[in-house]
């Protein structure tokens, strides 16, 4: 059932007449935006500026403040071309970083190979549970791993390796020596 004051409030929304109102309702049943969406599809209601939106509650719309929330909106959104061209971006500066930057696989202090950090990087996102257990064992073989570049060959990080090669030979010592004197 249509009401009175949903007609009344459809008319000061949609500036229609009283006929055309009652009539928007009745075809969609009582809905308030259902109405007025029908009434711009007929072309008797304008869409408003920007973009924007109608409001279905009983605040008052100003269509000023409305566009310029529309429009900040607007502005604010990337499109879809904009977001992959970000990402393809951030994707070519990670690889360029992981190219100038290098491992170096060290035995007995001498360099026994180098490759670059995105071959490391490819290969234990590709074959984990093949590289992983790689570098481990070659810590246990006396292998010792050294990053080389302007962004990973920091002090910091090749002596948290050389821990780490430290921690290897600590725990294969203690393996090997409580198997050679198993009475002690």
């Amino acid at each position: 059932m249509i009401t009175l004051e949903q007609v009344e409030k459809l008319r000061e929304k949609a500036n229609v007449s009283y006929d055309e109102a009652k009539a928007a309702l009745e075809a969609a049943n009582g809905d308030m935006l259902e109405a007025l969406i029908n009434l711009e599809k007929q072309g008797k209601v304008v869409p408003p500026e920007g973009g924007g939106y109608y409001r279905s509650t009983g605040e008052k719309n100003d269509s000023k403040e409305d566009s310029k929330a529309s429009k900040k909106y607007a502005s604010n959104r990337d499109s879809l071309a904009d977001l992959i061209r970000r990402f393809v971006r951030f994707c070519g500066m990670l690889i360029h970083k992981g190219n100038i930057n290098s491992i170096e696989v060290l035995k007995d202090g001498e360099v026994k190979t180098a490759f670059s950090v995105t071959v490391l990087v490819v290969l234990a996102l590709c074959f984990f549970w093949i590289t992983i257990p790689l570098l481990v064992i070659g810590l246990f073989l006396g292998y010792r791993y050294r990053f080389k570049g302007p962004d990973l060959g920091k002090d910091s990080v090749n002596s948290a390796m050389d821990t780490a090669a430290e921690a290897a030979e600590n725990l294969k010592k203690t393996f090997t020596e409580g198997h050679q004197n198993p009475n002690q």
